[in-house]
Parts: C-alpha cells; structure tokens; sequence
C-alpha cells in the first residue's frame, strides 16, 4: 500500500499563506520590536550617562572658579612677590573657567544643565566676577593696599554665589541620577515583562500547534482517521494543518477499502501462483512426454481442466497446402473435428492465430468471417454443433508457427488479458517441446545410420570377404564332388572350415565390439582386455605400454569409446592381414592424447591402396572415427616395412567437444 499525492483536479495545491500572515513576518516583527525598546532605552540611558559626566565635569569647575578667586586673594596680598605675573595668570584662568562654563566642551565632556536657573546663576557669577571683584583685583595689582582689602570684603559673595552654581548642578545631576536608575529599572521591567511576552507569543505561535499536530500524528498512529485539526491561522502552521486534515481524509478513504485491495491484491497473487503453477506443471509433463501425440493430448486436457472448456483441439499447420490437419481432439464431435472448413487455414478462426498469435472470440454468433474467407459471415460450425465462444493460440518455436490448438466454450466467455497471456506462453512451451521431440528423433536416427554405417562397413570389410572367399571354395567343392575328384575335396574341405572358423571369429568381434559400453576411468583395462583377446586370437606377438605419467584431462565415455574402436580395428587389421611377428600398442595421455599402434608386418603402399577400387574400409571406418572425435588419424606403411597407426586428440579438442560427447553418448542406442 502507498499513499500517493492527490491530484490538482482533485484538491487544490496548498498556497503560502500571505505575506502579512506568515509565522516569520510576525516572529521578524516581534523582534524588530523588542529590538527598538531596547536601543531607545540604552540611547536614553547613555544619553542620561554622557550628561551627568559633563554635569560632573561642570562642577568641579564652577568649583574652581572658588579656589582661583581666594588664589588671586592671596596674590593680591602678596603684590610685591617674586612673581609680578601670577597674579595676571590668575585671573586669566578663572576668565577662561567662567568662558568654558558658558559655552561648554563636548569633547571632555563638560557643559552645563540645560536649566535657564542654572544659566542665570551663572550669569550673576560672571556679572559679579567682571564688574566688582575683577577690577578690584587688577587695581589692587596696580596699587595694593586699600584695594586688596576691598577684594578682600568682596570675595565671599562671590564665593557664595559660586557655591550656589555648585549646589545647582548638583541637584540637577542628583535628579538626572535618579533618572538614570529609573530608566534603568524600567529596563530591567521591560526585559523582563518583553521576555515573558515573548516566550507566551512562541508558545501560541510555535509549541502550541507543534503539541496538537504532535498529538495529531499519535491519534492517526492509533488509527484514529477521523481526527481533524482545527485551522485557526491564515500561517505556515494553518497550512499545515489543512495538509494533515487533507491527509487524514485520504488516509480515511484508503483504509475504508484496504480490505477490498487486500482481497484484491490476494486473488491476484493466487492467479499468479495458479499461473506459475500449471506453467511449472506443464513444463514437467513436456519433458516427460516421448511422442508427439500422447504429448500433445496430455497439453490439452491439462489446459481445458484448468480453463474450464468444453472442447479443445490441437493442429498441425501444413503451411505447403494450407491445411490444420487434426491432430488429437477432446469434447468435440467427429464431425466438427474432421469438417472442411476446420482443416483449411484461411477458413477456420483457428487457422487465423497462425499469423495474429491469438484469437479470442466472446460469440460465435457475433464474430464476422474469418480474415482469409471473403464470403459473408455464416453460422460457423462450432456454433451448429453448440459452442457459443472460442479461443485459439499459436503453436510456435523458433521455426515460426508449427500450429494451433483452440478452447470451445458451450457459453459466452471473454479470457481475461492474464489468462491469455498464460496460453499464449503455453503455446510457446508446447511448440518448443514438440521441435525437440523432432530434434531428438532426428538426431536418434543419424546416430543410428552412423552406426549402421559403421556396422556395414565392419561387414563388408570382414564377413562379406570372408563369405565371397566361401563362396568360391564351394564352387570349387561343387565342381570336384562332380568330377569325383576326392583328392582336391579333400583339400577343399579343411580351407571351407578355416574360413568358416575365421567369419565365425569375425562375428564375434564385431558384436563384441558393438556391444562395448565405457564409463569414464574404464579406457584402460577395457585396452588391456582387448590386447589380451588379441594375443589369444593369433601368435603375433603384443606389447601395451602406458603412460601413467600424464596429467591430461580424462576422456568422456563417448570418447574412450571410439578409441577403443580405433584400437580394434587395428589390431583385427594386424591380425588378418599384416603377417606381422610383433606389435606394440602405446597408449599416453599428457598435453595431448595419443595412441600408436605400430607392426613389423608386410606393410602396404597407401598410394596404390587409395587407388583401388576396393579400398580397404576398415581404414575408412578408423578414419570416420576419428573424425567424430576431431582428432588426427595419421597412417603410415610402406610394403615390408610394417605399418604405423597413430591418432592425436588435441586437449583443446577435448574440452571442446565434451558437451558434444555426452549428448552422443544420451542419443545413441
């Protein structure tokens, strides 16, 4: 089961939410905000900070506008000093300290409270500086004496009012003090109160519809479908909660009919497994099947039991003439299965799946003519005999359409594309079998005209020579017992029996060697054995050498087989008409394969040999043999220098031809 993302023609796509109402324009907002305060309230406090300094600033000099002025006391008093310019110096700087109290220095900082009192107090200060005591001070420099005591009597009123500017300032900063610490708590107030506030309007924004989509998602675990979340928000969690609520009703509508798709999906998955099934089992009966017919029968009533037809019907297509002719039938009437129109590809629905691989039709009644017949559409003759549906499949290999076989239905009946799909593949099985059954007769009878060659051959170069030699000697025997000629009959007598004795021997060896059947690691002694009938058969003298010491791939049964065939044919040519005194045999198996058979007989001339008429076919035969082998038959023999027989079977060849060696090995009988 998958969930899949409804279409657009079924929901409309979820929008943003408008600029105005997203979580992040009021989270970005909210902090703007607080951000604002904050600044406007460290601004002021710095603000209040930066003048107290230049109110502290402006006290310590309006306090030294006291210090200079009992300074230039004392310089008056002491007129006739050392320093006659002390006295100037004073009075310049308490000149500079009231002109930078007025105007003020924003660099220290130092400037006065922006109070006119302060100002005017100020004022007085300076008035009384410049117009009484000033000029007291710069005629008492001049004269001394009485003018030193007027400044004297006049210095503390302006050393009252000086006082007076000091106390000013200071109640002024002591206010913007207390000013300072209330801007300071209420900053604190505001942190505090803007932090709550904060931390209340996350959780209304933020944890809140967190928690209840979190509670939403543990309801749905619990299958809780109906469960709706409430949208009270125009944000990204309003939007959210509309895609939830839109899934729940998915969800909903799905697990409503899951148990329609479970049913679904399970009759799927048997008709699968029921496809699988009768496909492994009609595989199986294919493979065991041994003729065509009992095959073919076997294929139908396994398919009509499994489709429920009442009839069914398989044809072999005779694309030379034209014609479906029957080959087995089941439910169908002898008339219907033998009709004309059945037989004839062009005139038969059937006859129409050799080229459109399947034919399916629901009514008979309704179905038009078959596409090879131009003539209107009549009642066909299925649906005389009552069958009311039918469906035909291809019977094909890799040769192309072999023919077809049809289900008859007495019912309306429409195949599904799966069932259709499953007979065409039952088709396909059934004529790949039936060219194997083909393949395999085929290859059985070139295997047995293989041999029966063979077998002539042996014949014809042993017991048919053997039986015109006689033949001969009867004539002859004839012809001297019509004479009464008993001295050549007796001489004829004992040849008539060594030949009869030498084709008796022959038989023997041919069955004996026709019936010779190897197992693999059976090559050796089976050599032994047949050297050792060798040396009981004649006084020529044999010598088996083996080489152990190879390591070469074993030969294949089909292979030993065929050498030891080779082996007997040379040996039984040695013995009949070599002459030879010895023989030696050398069997090796290393790189390569080889066998050598070499005599010290008579020998022949293989160029006079190969140009007679009645060639020696037991060469023939060793050559044949070795040519199924792929390996070299080598012979070599000059008259009185004996012959040399020699076969090399490459290793490659060896493993190249081992498939090929088994499969004779299975077909021959």
């Amino acid at each position: 089961m998958s969930l899949t993302t409804p279409d657009l023609a079924d929901h409309e796509a979820p929008t943003l939410p408008a600029l105005r109402h997203r979580l992040s324009t009021r989270i970005i907002s909210l902090s703007l905000a607080s951000l604002l305060v904050v600044l406007a309230m460290i601004s002021c406090t710095l603000w209040l900070s930066w003048k107290l300094e230049g109110a502290g600033a402006a006290i310590n000099d309006a306090g030294s506008l006291r210090m200079r002025a009992n300074r230039i006391g004392i310089e008056l008093a002491r007129a006739q000093a050392a320093r006659p310019n002390a006295l100037e110096d004073q009075i310049a700087a308490l000149d500079g300290t009231l002109a930078l109290l007025r105007r003020g220095n924003p660099a220290r900082p130092l400037f006065l409270p922006d109070e006119p009192a302060l100002h005017a107090q100020l004022d007085r200060v300076a008035d009384d500086w410049r117009h009484r005591l000033r000029p007291l001070a710069q005629d008492g420099g001049r004269v001394g004496g009485l003018v030193a005591s007027a400044y004297i009597d006049a210095l503390p009123g302006f050393v009252a009012e000086a006082d007076r500017l000091v106390g000013m300032i200071e109640h002024d900063s002591a206010r913007k003090t207390d000013l300072l610490r209330l801007s300071q708590a209420g900053l604190a107030a505001i942190a505090c109160v803007g932090t709550v506030a904060v931390i209340y309007l996350l959780y209304l924004w933020i944890i809140l519809p967190v928690l209840r989509l979190q509670d939403g998602l543990r309801r749905m675990a619990a299958r809780e479908f109906s469960l709706r979340l409430p949208v009270e928000t125009r944000d990204e969690f309003g939007t959210l909660n509309e895609g939830f609520n839109r899934m729940a009703g998915e969800l909903q509508d799905v697990y409503q009919d899951l148990e329609a798709r479970v049913a679904q999906k399970t009759a799927e998955l048997a008709r699968q497994n029921r496809d699988l099934e009768a496909l492994y089992e009609m595989a199986a009966f294919l493979n065991q099947a041994t003729d065509a017919e009992s095959m073919c029968n076997g294929f139908l009533q396994r398919v009509m039991q499994q489709f429920g037809a009442d009839g069914g019907s398989v044809r072999a297509l005779d694309d030379g003439r034209g014609k479906l002719p029957l080959v087995t039938s089941i439910g169908l009437p002898a008339a219907l299965a033998g009709a004309p129109q059945c037989v004839s590809v062009s005139a038969c629905h059937c006859g129409d799946a050799t080229t459109q691989s399947v034919v399916a039709i629901q009514d008979l009644r309704k179905a038009p003519a078959p596409s090879g017949n131009p003539a209107p559409a009549n009642p066909s003759a299925c649906t005389r005999d009552g069958f009311q549906a039918l469906a035909a499949f291809r019977i094909g290999s890799l040769r192309g359409a072999t023919g077809v076989f049809a289900l008859h239905f007495r019912e309306p009946r429409e195949l599904p594309a799966s069932d259709r799909q499953l007979l065409e593949t039952l088709g396909q099985h059934l004529g790949t079998a039936l060219e194997q059954l083909r393949l395999s007769a085929t290859a059985r009878q070139l295997a047995v005209v293989e041999e029966r060659n063979l077998v002539a051959q042996g014949l014809h170069d042993s017991i048919a020579q053997g039986l015109n030699f006689l033949n001969l000697q009867v004539q002859l025997l004839a012809d001297a017992v019509d004479r009464d000629d008993l001295p050549e009959t007796r001489e004829l007598v004992p040849m008539l029996r060594h030949g009869v004795e030498e084709s008796y021997q022959d038989v023997r060896e041919l069955l004996n060697n026709f019936r010779s059947r190897l197992m693999p690691g059976e090559l050796r002694p089976a050599v032994e054995e047949t050297v050792e009938r060798f040396r009981r058969q004649c006084r020529t003298e044999a010598t088996l050498i083996i080489d152990e010491g190879g390591d070469g791939l074993p030969l294949y049964p089909e292979q030993q087989l065929q050498v030891l065939f080779i082996l007997q044919e040379a040996l039984s040519n040695v013995r009949k008409h070599a002459l030879a005194a010895h023989v030696t045999v050398r069997l090796s198996n290393g790189r390569d394969f080889r066998l050598v058979v070499r005599d010290d007989g008579e020998g022949f001339d293989p160029a006079e040999l190969a140009q007679r008429g009645d060639a020696h076919i037991g060469l023939n035969i060793m050559r044949e043999r070795a040519a199924r082998l792929h390996a070299r038959l080598q012979i070599e023999s000059r008259p009185g220098a004996g012959t040399r027989i020699e076969l090399l079977l490459p290793r490659g060849d060896q493993q190249a031809n081992a498939d090929t060696a088994t499969r004779l090995q299975e077909t021959l009988p």
